[in-house]
């Protein structure tokens, strides 16, 4: 039987294809094992590129010239703990005689003898290498002489597969040959067979680990792990065709690859330990940062870009590789694209693991400027107006320079979000616009219609700034600023590394693969006399309070956490596994804290101990409490306390929730309502690797339901696509239901509008602003109940957010509804929603008993379904329902007792339930919470009831049908909801 195609037939097709490349064929004889370079190749480079220098060595050193050459190579690589990148880069000094070893490409045109050198590389290409004498690799490619990458390859055809390939590297291969070690030898090594590509950058045997380098197989929801089978080439044809072509690898070498440092303290000796990584490019990190930078090349600072990259997809180096490519980036006719590189991250603090990614790769000294927390506003106005090249900032410092940084009308932007979330939507990302925006008032302005119409244009998508935005789940808000149209008219992002890739690539877990939902149960009754009437929906706030930081509520789900810990999780990770309880609130974190010390301390546990994290000070039983207070040292210090094998448990209360990453983190423990985003990024805290273990994940979930998260995550599964836009009508409504309340007088409006343009305002106009806004004030308040006023504000607000975003994500254009604007945006500051009289405090009137965790549904390795489409939401009827009051009595039947027939608790408890969590469930009443408020919610929340009752007919007919009959106890009973599944779906 004939073979298809043998590894030996594989082997030669490959050297053909980089012939047609330009590759020479060395002669493996011609391979120095001892120095792993190819001295044929190397010494015609030197006398090639750099003949003068060359002559002068070889009348110092003559017939040793050679070889003090290569041994001078050698100790840079070896014996000065450098490496061979470091020498391709920088070259070596031979008896103060500086030889370049590689010449990378340069920006422009304009330097003719640099694109000599450039175009004089040598790359050559040995088959049947031997590294030592029981070492034989299939191929290696040569750089100059110097060898960079090695290739194990495989032949489906003949039975054997990219697998047998990295068996081979990780068992008969020695980390120590010259040819292997690690930053002296290769670059990266791969496996490779027909369908699939391997790669690794250090060879340390069994442990050694390999990354996959693939294409990605499929588009859209079906893109997964792989590459695609195609009919007239090999799957793995990239690899020849793209990545081993000569301006690639000078490239990847010269402007990707670096060394990434990482210091560990060690618990015992206190010593710092330094691990190094070589970095070289994932296979989409490369196709991202090339697209990218061909479509600037043609569009230059016209368009925006959005990146869906998952957690895992390296998103730290694509954005210090985008930055610094950006910087040096020209146009076909040899013009800088961008004179400013600002990378913008939404947390308070400039991430530090960003930073040393940015600074880690080659720059000349004061090319970035990273403001960290010492830095002011003020620092931040003075680096973009000067010459630093790359800054990198927090979003919220941008609104504190507005109006202090002045002519950059001539300068170009590329702006750099890191995680395009809530804070790109709002005010901060409106300012970043503003101040980078070419409409400085460069030009005379005339009056103050010029000065409105100059300040439209300064929001939203400026001529000058292109904006590059990474995140992993994007909202309908970034689709719309920054995502482009598809050929159906969609928006969508401008490339996608999915989270069902990453996971099937191995890069992430998934971390719904060991899921266990629990219940608590209770019995609730007051414990007072008096029968005091009580607003619903604070009473049912208070009362869900109440059993969140019940003592026996905590005490139980503890011992549940803990014991599922030591017997389940505890072994993972050869004994270093740690967990993350995530509870309700600061209060929540403290006492649950204070029940996990109680508990190891009864059940005499010294195997096991937690820290908490939470913000500022807390008060808990009249003793205020602060996170360093009860942890022993400072909140900087936690994540490298955290990470020691002391600690193996972390409480939090809303923090190291996004953007914490501790690889051995294996389980979580949930105790508070997650919904979309929040689900994603918290859940996702468990999701990375951990080498060379396989690491397993576990999750206890006490208060959501398992198909919600489900539902959650099926959003960002694959790609995420918007099917709507917001248009200038959707404004234009909510005017129209301002002006029929007829509280805004239009005069008041272009007076307000014409004092505030003033220049140099006195208190004198400053006192007449406040009267205006005072007057429009009184006229919302006069003669009107909460209820009406409240309507008010809340149309006001409405306006105010989308208007906002309009001008964010359109060229529209309003002066009038500008002034509108401005107007009610100072106003919003004076109005209040009102509440109905003095609170209460349920605090000794309420007790709960029976109490009981009980293990809900187990489920694993369940299948995302990617459901990608997402809305922007409209402008809908505000719609405002009395605020509910009934007597404490009442509510807890609403709980606990009958409705309509002799239902006992139980039953009457998991109907009013099963309610809750049919409409916690709707996609349109997800929106509506989303980018409502609460009373705008209202409106959809009773349009849904009849769908959720109707869909739980089955098990509880009676019940379901008695509320279905009567609308009138259907909107009593259910309203108590309304308030809880607002705030969870908020959340």
């Amino acid at each position: 039987m004939n073979s298809i195609l043998s590894e030996k037939e594989y082997q030669s097709f490959i050297i053909d294809r980089l012939k047609e490349n330009g590759y020479e064929v060395s002669l493996a004889k011609d391979f120095d094992r001892q120095f792993a370079v190819n001295r044929k190749d190397l010494f015609k480079f030197l006398n090639t590129t750099q003949p003068e220098k060359m002559e002068k060595l070889y009348k110092i050193y003559k017939q040793d010239t050679e070889d003090t050459i290569v041994a001078t190579i050698n100790n840079e690589e070896v014996k000065n703990k450098g490496s061979r990148l470091y020498t391709l880069k920088k070259g070596v000094s031979v008896a103060n005689i500086q030889l370049d070893l590689m010449y990378t490409k340069p920006a422009t045109t304009y330097n003719k003898e640099l694109n000599v050198l450039y175009n004089n590389n040598i790359f050559s290409v040995s088959e049947e290498v031997w590294a030592s004498d029981k070492e034989r690799i299939d191929l290696v490619i040569f750089l100059n002489g110097l060898a960079i990458i090695s290739f194990e390859l495989k032949a489906n055809t003949a039975g054997q597969s990219y697998q047998d390939a990295i068996y081979q590297f990780r068992t008969e291969r020695d980390p120590k040959t010259r040819l292997f070690r690690f930053k002296a030898g290769t670059l990266v090594n791969f496996a490779m067979d027909l369908e699939q590509v391997y790669m690794t950058t250090k060879l340390d045997g069994p442990a050694t680990f390999f990354l996959p380098f693939n294409m990605g197989n499929g588009i859209g929801i079906d893109a997964g792990a792989g590459n695609p089978i195609f009919e007239d080439k090999y799957s793995v044809h990239y690899m020849w065709d793209n990545i081993l072509k000569k301006d690639s690898i000078l490239e990847i070498i010269g402007k990707f690859m670096f060394i990434e440092v990482k210091e560990k303290v060690d618990e015992i000796t206190g010593k710092a330990k330094v691990k190094e990584t070589i970095i070289f490019p994932r296979f989409h990190q490369l196709d991202v940062l090339r697209k990218l930078l061909d479509d600037v090349k043609v569009n230059k600072t016209s368009q925006n870009y959005l990146l869906q990259h998952s957690a895992g997809s390296g998103k730290t180096n694509e954005i210090a590789w985008l930055s610094h490519r950006l910087a040096s980036l020209h146009d076909d006719d040899n013009k800088i694209i961008f004179d400013n590189i600002i990378i913008c991250t939404d947390r308070v603090v400039v991430d530090r693991q960003l930073q040393n990614a940015v600074l880690s790769l080659d720059h000349k000294s004061g090319f970035i400027r990273v403001m960290d927390d010492k830095c002011t506003s003020s620092d931040l106005a003075t680096a973009i107006s000067g010459n630093t090249k790359i800054v990198v900032t927090t979003i919220q410092k941008f609104p504190y320079i507005v109006g202090s940084v002045a002519n950059l009308s001539s300068k170009k932007f590329a702006v750099i979000i890191d995680e395009a979330h809530s804070s790109t939507a709002g005010k901060n990302m409106a300012a970043v616009s503003y101040v980078l925006s070419e409409g400085n008032m460069t030009e005379e302005i005339q009056d103050m219609e010029d000065v409105i119409a100059n300040e439209i244009a300064r929001n939203g998508k400026q001529s000058n700034v292109s904006m590059f935005a990474f995140t992993a789940t994007p909202k309908p808000t970034t689709l719309q600023m920054f995502g482009r149209e598809n050929k159906n008219g969609q928006k969508e992002a401008f490339h996608i590394y999915s989270m069902k890739q990453a996971i099937e690539e191995g890069f992430i877990l998934d971390v719904l693969q060991n899921y266990i939902t629990y219940k608590t149960y209770y019995q609730l009754n007051k414990s007072i006399q008096d029968d005091p009437t009580l607003k619903t929906n604070e009473a049912k706030r208070q009362i869900a309070r109440f059993i969140e930081l019940h003592e026996t509520n905590i005490s139980q789900r503890i011992e549940v956490i803990i014991e599922h810990f030591r017997t389940t999780v505890m072994s993972e990770l050869n004994g270093t596994a740690k967990a993350m309880v995530v509870t309700a609130s600061r209060e929540a974190a403290v006492k649950y804290r204070q029940a996990f010390e109680e508990y190891v301390t009864r059940k005499g546990y010294n195997d096991i101990k937690a820290l908490v994290a939470f913000s500022g000070t807390v008060k808990v039983d009249d003793a205020e409490y602060t996170e360093s207070g009860m942890n022993g040292f400072s909140e900087k210090a936690l994540p490298n306390e955290f990470d020691k094998d002391e600690y193996q448990v972390l409480l939090v209360a809303d923090k190291y929730q996004t953007g914490f990453d501790q690889k051995k983190l294996c389980a979580m423990y949930i105790l508070k309502k997650l919904h979309g985003v929040s689900t994603v990024q918290t859940l996702s805290r468990l999701n990375r690797i951990c080498p060379p273990f396989d690491k397993k994940t576990f999750i206890l979930d006490f208060a959501n339901d398992y198909k919600d998260i489900i539902g959650d995550f099926a959003r960002y599964y694959t790609t995420t696509i918007l099917s709507n836009s917001v248009s200038p009508s959707s404004v234009y409504d909510i005017e129209a239901k301002l002006d029929g309340y007829y509280v805004l007088d239009p005069m008041d409006i272009d007076k307000f509008n014409e004092i505030l343009y003033m220049p140099n305002l006195r208190s004198k106009e400053k006192r007449a602003l406040e009267f205006l806004l005072q007057k429009a004030k009184k006229n919302i308040e006069s003669n009107r109940t909460n209820e009406q006023t409240n309507e008010i504000i809340l149309t006001i607000n409405h306006f105010i957010r989308l208007y906002e975003f309009l001008l964010q994500v359109s060229c529209f254009e309003d002066k009038e509804l500008h002034k509108k604007y401005n107007f009610l945006n100072y106003l919003q500051s004076y109005l209040k929603i009102k509440s109905h009289g003095a609170g209460f405090n349920l605090n000794g009137q309420i007790q709960a008993t029976g109490f009981a965790q009980k293990k809900k549904e187990t489920h694993q390795n369940t299948k995302v379904n990617s459901n990608p489409i997402v809305k922007l939401p409209v402008a809908e009827q505000i719609v405002l329902t009395p605020q509910k009051t009934e007597r404490l009595s009442q509510i807890i039947a609403e709980i606990n007792s009958k409705t309509g027939k002799e239902y006992d608790n139980e039953v009457a408890v998991k109907a009013m339930l099963q309610i809750r969590d049919i409409m916690m469930k709707s996609e349109e009443l997800k929106a509506s919470a989303k980018n409502n408020t609460e009373k705008d919610f209202e409106f959809a929340y009773f349009d849904n009831i009849d769908d959720a009752l109707i869909e739980g007919l089955n098990q509880n007919q009676d019940f379901f049908t008695l509320l279905l009959q009567n609308d009138e106890i259907k909107k009593e009973v259910l309203g108590i909801f309304v308030d809880e599944i607002y705030k969870c779906l908020r959340r």
